[in-house]
Protein backbone atom coordinates (compact mmCIF):
# COMPACT_ATOMS: atom_id res chain seq x y z
CA UNK A 1 0.00 0.00 0.00
CA UNK A 2 1.30 3.33 -0.86
CA UNK A 3 -0.28 5.81 2.40
CA UNK A 4 0.59 9.68 1.98
CA UNK A 5 1.13 11.14 4.40
CA UNK A 6 -1.24 14.19 4.05
CA UNK A 7 -3.77 11.13 3.42
CA UNK A 8 -2.86 9.68 7.14
CA UNK A 9 -3.11 13.71 8.19
CA UNK A 10 -6.32 13.79 6.82
CA UNK A 11 -7.70 10.85 8.22
CA UNK A 12 -6.42 11.37 11.45
CA UNK A 13 -7.62 14.66 11.55
CA UNK A 14 -11.38 14.36 10.21
CA UNK A 15 -11.65 11.36 13.46
CA UNK A 16 -10.69 13.73 15.81
CA UNK A 17 -12.10 16.58 14.72
CA UNK A 18 -15.35 14.67 14.00
CA UNK A 19 -16.09 16.68 10.85
CA UNK A 20 -14.40 16.83 7.49
CA UNK A 21 -15.06 20.83 7.80
CA UNK A 22 -13.51 20.64 11.26
CA UNK A 23 -10.57 18.57 10.21
CA UNK A 24 -10.20 20.96 7.08
CA UNK A 25 -9.90 23.74 9.12
CA UNK A 26 -7.43 22.61 11.50
CA UNK A 27 -5.38 21.35 8.18
CA UNK A 28 -5.57 24.36 6.52
CA UNK A 29 -7.04 23.06 3.85
CA UNK A 30 -10.76 23.17 1.85
CA UNK A 31 -12.97 20.12 3.27
CA UNK A 32 -13.39 18.53 -0.39
CA UNK A 33 -9.63 18.35 -0.49
CA UNK A 34 -9.67 16.20 2.91
CA UNK A 35 -12.42 14.11 1.09
CA UNK A 36 -10.08 13.52 -1.32
CA UNK A 37 -7.54 12.67 0.57
CA UNK A 38 -9.67 10.11 2.53
CA UNK A 39 -10.85 9.30 -0.79
CA UNK A 40 -7.30 7.94 -2.26
CA UNK A 41 -6.18 6.57 0.88
CA UNK A 42 -9.09 4.27 0.96
CA UNK A 43 -8.59 3.43 -2.60
CA UNK A 44 -4.84 2.66 -1.52
CA UNK A 45 -6.11 0.51 1.20
CA UNK A 46 -8.90 -1.37 -0.63
CA UNK A 47 -11.23 -0.70 2.57
CA UNK A 48 -13.59 1.50 3.59
CA UNK A 49 -11.63 3.59 6.61
CA UNK A 50 -14.55 6.17 7.96
CA UNK A 51 -18.26 5.87 8.03
CA UNK A 52 -19.55 9.31 7.06
CA UNK A 53 -21.41 10.15 9.70
CA UNK A 54 -21.90 13.40 12.44
CA UNK A 55 -19.39 12.57 13.86
CA UNK A 56 -17.23 10.62 11.13
CA UNK A 57 -16.20 7.10 12.76
CA UNK A 58 -13.57 4.90 11.79
CA UNK A 59 -14.26 1.61 10.68
CA UNK A 60 -12.50 -1.77 11.85
CA UNK A 61 -10.49 -1.42 9.17
CA UNK A 62 -10.06 2.14 9.52
CA UNK A 63 -8.88 1.98 13.15
CA UNK A 64 -5.79 -0.14 11.86
CA UNK A 65 -4.46 3.18 9.48
CA UNK A 66 -5.70 5.81 12.32
CA UNK A 67 -2.91 3.64 14.47
CA UNK A 68 -0.49 4.08 11.82
CA UNK A 69 -1.35 8.09 11.29
CA UNK A 70 -1.36 8.55 15.35
CA UNK A 71 2.21 6.69 15.17
CA UNK A 72 3.43 8.89 12.34
CA UNK A 73 1.92 12.29 13.80
CA UNK A 74 4.32 11.36 16.97
CA UNK A 75 6.97 10.49 15.24
CA UNK A 76 6.87 13.28 12.43
CA UNK A 77 6.42 15.97 15.96
CA UNK A 78 9.95 14.28 17.74
CA UNK A 79 11.35 15.16 14.61
CA UNK A 80 10.20 18.58 13.82
CA UNK A 81 11.81 18.87 17.45
CA UNK A 82 15.16 17.35 16.91
CA UNK A 83 15.63 19.82 13.90
CA UNK A 84 14.88 22.77 16.40
CA UNK A 85 11.40 23.31 15.41
CA UNK A 86 10.36 23.62 19.15
CA UNK A 87 7.17 25.73 18.33
CA UNK A 88 5.89 22.79 16.64
CA UNK A 89 3.34 20.87 19.41
CA UNK A 90 3.43 17.10 19.88
CA UNK A 91 -0.53 15.90 20.76
CA UNK A 92 -0.45 13.22 23.18
CA UNK A 93 -3.52 11.86 23.52
CA UNK A 94 -3.59 9.30 27.03
CA UNK A 95 -6.63 7.51 28.82
CA UNK A 96 -6.55 8.15 32.61
CA UNK A 97 -9.32 7.10 35.56
CA UNK A 98 -11.21 9.66 37.26
CA UNK A 99 -9.30 9.32 40.23
CA UNK A 100 -6.01 9.57 39.70
CA UNK A 101 -6.86 12.34 37.11
CA UNK A 102 -8.02 14.45 40.25
CA UNK A 103 -5.17 13.62 42.45
CA UNK A 104 -1.65 13.01 41.29
CA UNK A 105 -1.74 12.55 37.30
CA UNK A 106 -1.97 16.36 36.50
CA UNK A 107 0.63 17.54 38.65
CA UNK A 108 2.76 14.67 36.67
CA UNK A 109 1.92 15.98 33.68
CA UNK A 110 3.07 19.50 34.50
CA UNK A 111 6.55 18.27 35.32
CA UNK A 112 6.98 16.87 31.23
CA UNK A 113 8.59 18.57 28.85
CA UNK A 114 7.28 22.17 27.04
CA UNK A 115 5.42 21.35 23.84
CA UNK A 116 3.40 18.39 24.51
CA UNK A 117 -0.05 19.04 24.18
CA UNK A 118 -1.85 16.25 26.17
CA UNK A 119 -5.85 15.36 24.63
CA UNK A 120 -7.04 13.59 28.02
CA UNK A 121 -9.93 10.54 27.53
CA UNK A 122 -11.56 10.27 31.48
CA UNK A 123 -12.55 6.50 31.45
CA UNK A 124 -12.29 3.99 34.12
CA UNK A 125 -8.89 1.87 35.11
CA UNK A 126 -10.60 -0.86 33.98
CA UNK A 127 -11.76 0.35 30.61
CA UNK A 128 -8.60 2.37 29.58
CA UNK A 129 -7.10 -0.71 27.10
CA UNK A 130 -10.29 -0.18 24.89
CA UNK A 131 -9.20 3.05 23.96
CA UNK A 132 -5.25 1.81 23.63
CA UNK A 133 -6.78 -0.81 21.61
CA UNK A 134 -8.61 1.20 18.92
CA UNK A 135 -6.17 3.44 18.78
CA UNK A 136 -7.77 6.10 20.50
CA UNK A 137 -4.93 6.88 23.03
CA UNK A 138 -1.34 6.34 22.62
CA UNK A 139 -1.01 5.53 26.26
CA UNK A 140 -3.08 4.45 29.16
CA UNK A 141 -3.40 4.40 33.06
CA UNK A 142 -5.16 0.70 33.42
CA UNK A 143 -5.47 -1.63 35.99
CA UNK A 144 -4.72 -4.64 33.19
CA UNK A 145 -1.19 -6.16 33.98
CA UNK A 146 -1.27 -7.76 30.32
CA UNK A 147 -0.11 -5.45 27.49
CA UNK A 148 -2.15 -4.93 25.01
CA UNK A 149 -0.91 -5.94 21.64
CA UNK A 150 1.35 -3.46 19.95
CA UNK A 151 1.97 -2.58 23.81
CA UNK A 152 4.19 -1.99 26.35
CA UNK A 153 3.51 -1.95 30.42
CA UNK A 154 5.01 -0.68 33.40
CA UNK A 155 3.86 -1.13 36.90
CA UNK A 156 2.85 2.02 38.69
CA UNK A 157 1.60 1.06 42.02
CA UNK A 158 -1.46 1.19 43.57
CA UNK A 159 -4.53 3.57 45.07
CA UNK A 160 -5.68 2.30 48.49
CA UNK A 161 -9.75 2.68 49.05
CA UNK A 162 -11.71 2.65 51.90
CA UNK A 163 -15.11 2.67 52.91
CA UNK A 164 -16.22 5.87 54.37
CA UNK A 165 -18.50 8.48 54.97
CA UNK A 166 -20.00 11.58 56.62
CA UNK A 167 -20.07 11.32 60.71
CA UNK A 168 -23.69 11.35 61.66
CA UNK A 169 -24.34 8.99 58.47
CA UNK A 170 -22.06 6.46 60.42
CA UNK A 171 -23.86 6.77 63.59
CA UNK A 172 -27.47 6.36 62.01
CA UNK A 173 -26.66 3.58 59.89
CA UNK A 174 -23.50 1.97 61.15
CA UNK A 175 -24.14 2.37 64.89
CA UNK A 176 -24.06 -1.43 65.42
CA UNK A 177 -20.99 -1.94 63.47
CA UNK A 178 -20.53 -2.47 59.46
CA UNK A 179 -22.21 -5.69 59.37
CA UNK A 180 -23.78 -7.17 56.47
CA UNK A 181 -27.39 -5.82 57.87
CA UNK A 182 -25.90 -2.47 58.22
CA UNK A 183 -24.79 -2.86 54.24
CA UNK A 184 -28.11 -4.53 52.91
CA UNK A 185 -29.68 -1.11 54.01
CA UNK A 186 -27.05 1.77 53.54
CA UNK A 187 -27.27 4.31 51.11
CA UNK A 188 -24.10 3.77 48.81
CA UNK A 189 -22.69 6.12 46.32
CA UNK A 190 -20.49 4.89 43.07
CA UNK A 191 -18.62 6.56 40.69
CA UNK A 192 -21.36 5.37 37.71
CA UNK A 193 -22.80 2.02 36.13
CA UNK A 194 -19.37 0.77 35.69
CA UNK A 195 -18.01 1.21 39.15
CA UNK A 196 -17.63 -2.12 40.60
CA UNK A 197 -15.55 -1.33 43.80
CA UNK A 198 -18.41 -0.58 46.37
CA UNK A 199 -19.85 -3.59 45.28
CA UNK A 200 -16.47 -5.89 45.75
CA UNK A 201 -16.32 -4.46 49.12
CA UNK A 202 -20.02 -5.56 49.87
CA UNK A 203 -19.43 -8.59 48.89
CA UNK A 204 -16.13 -9.05 50.62
CA UNK A 205 -18.06 -8.01 53.82
CA UNK A 206 -21.31 -10.35 53.25
CA UNK A 207 -19.76 -13.35 50.73
CA UNK A 208 -23.37 -12.66 48.82
CA UNK A 209 -24.73 -10.00 46.61
CA UNK A 210 -26.39 -7.09 48.33
CA UNK A 211 -28.33 -4.14 46.30
CA UNK A 212 -28.46 -1.55 48.83
CA UNK A 213 -30.01 1.91 47.48
CA UNK A 214 -27.49 3.69 44.94
CA UNK A 215 -26.42 7.02 43.98
CA UNK A 216 -24.53 7.68 40.62
CA UNK A 217 -22.03 10.65 41.09
CA UNK A 218 -19.63 10.88 38.01
CA UNK A 219 -17.16 13.00 38.75
CA UNK A 220 -14.57 12.46 41.35
CA UNK A 221 -15.12 15.74 43.62
CA UNK A 222 -18.10 15.50 43.33
CA UNK A 223 -18.43 11.58 44.68
CA UNK A 224 -16.31 12.76 47.36
CA UNK A 225 -18.57 15.64 48.55
CA UNK A 226 -21.59 13.20 47.98
CA UNK A 227 -20.04 11.46 50.93
CA UNK A 228 -19.15 14.50 52.80
CA UNK A 229 -22.80 15.71 52.37
CA UNK A 230 -24.46 12.46 53.90
CA UNK A 231 -25.60 11.20 50.87
CA UNK A 232 -24.34 7.61 51.26
CA UNK A 233 -20.94 6.09 52.27
CA UNK A 234 -18.45 5.43 49.48
CA UNK A 235 -14.73 3.77 48.54
CA UNK A 236 -12.80 6.95 48.78
CA UNK A 237 -9.07 6.79 47.95
CA UNK A 238 -6.64 7.71 50.56
CA UNK A 239 -5.25 10.02 48.43
CA UNK A 240 -8.59 11.99 48.52
CA UNK A 241 -9.43 11.38 52.43
CA UNK A 242 -6.13 12.62 53.40
CA UNK A 243 -6.77 16.32 52.60
CA UNK A 244 -10.56 15.77 55.05
CA UNK A 245 -10.89 16.32 58.54
CA UNK A 246 -12.31 13.62 60.42
CA UNK A 247 -15.23 15.51 61.03
CA UNK A 248 -16.36 15.66 57.62
CA UNK A 249 -15.26 11.96 56.86
CA UNK A 250 -14.26 8.73 58.83
CA UNK A 251 -13.63 4.92 58.34
CA UNK A 252 -16.83 2.99 58.30
CA UNK A 253 -15.10 -0.38 58.58
CA UNK A 254 -12.12 -0.38 60.98
CA UNK A 255 -9.01 -1.32 58.57
CA UNK A 256 -10.48 -2.47 55.54
CA UNK A 257 -9.54 -1.51 52.36
CA UNK A 258 -8.96 -2.07 48.70
CA UNK A 259 -5.86 -1.81 46.49
CA UNK A 260 -6.26 -1.02 43.03
CA UNK A 261 -3.19 -1.98 41.22
CA UNK A 262 -2.44 0.90 38.42
CA UNK A 263 -0.23 0.21 35.40
CA UNK A 264 0.85 3.01 32.40
CA UNK A 265 0.78 0.97 28.92
CA UNK A 266 1.97 2.41 26.04
CA UNK A 267 2.54 1.95 22.26
CA UNK A 268 5.49 0.51 21.17
CA UNK A 269 7.32 3.62 19.55
CA UNK A 270 10.95 5.20 20.07
CA UNK A 271 9.66 8.28 20.71
CA UNK A 272 11.50 10.88 22.86
CA UNK A 273 7.99 12.94 23.29
CA UNK A 274 6.16 9.52 24.76
CA UNK A 275 9.31 8.31 26.63
CA UNK A 276 9.54 11.60 29.03
CA UNK A 277 5.45 11.81 29.77
CA UNK A 278 6.65 8.22 30.71
CA UNK A 279 9.04 9.23 33.29
CA UNK A 280 7.44 11.88 34.55
CA UNK A 281 4.26 9.34 35.34
CA UNK A 282 6.60 7.30 36.64
CA UNK A 283 8.23 9.39 39.24
CA UNK A 284 4.78 11.25 40.67
CA UNK A 285 3.37 7.36 41.36
CA UNK A 286 6.77 6.70 42.82
CA UNK A 287 5.58 9.05 45.32
CA UNK A 288 2.38 9.42 45.65
CA UNK A 289 0.87 5.24 45.43
CA UNK A 290 1.42 2.28 47.14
Amino acid sequence: MDLQLDQLRALHAAVTEGTFDAAAKRLQVTPSAISQRIKALEDAAGRVLLQRTKPVRATESGLAVLRLARQVELLAGDTARELGAAHSPIRLPIAVNADSLETWVLPALAAAPAGICFEIHREDEEHTTRLLRDGTVMAAITSTSTPVQGCKVERLGAMRYRPMAEPCFARTWFGNGATAAAYAVAPVVLFDRKDDLQDRHLRRRSRQMLDPPRHYVPSSTGFAEALRLGLGWGMLPDLQSANLRDTELVAIDGDAFIDVPLYWQQWRLDSPALSSVAAAIADAAAESLR
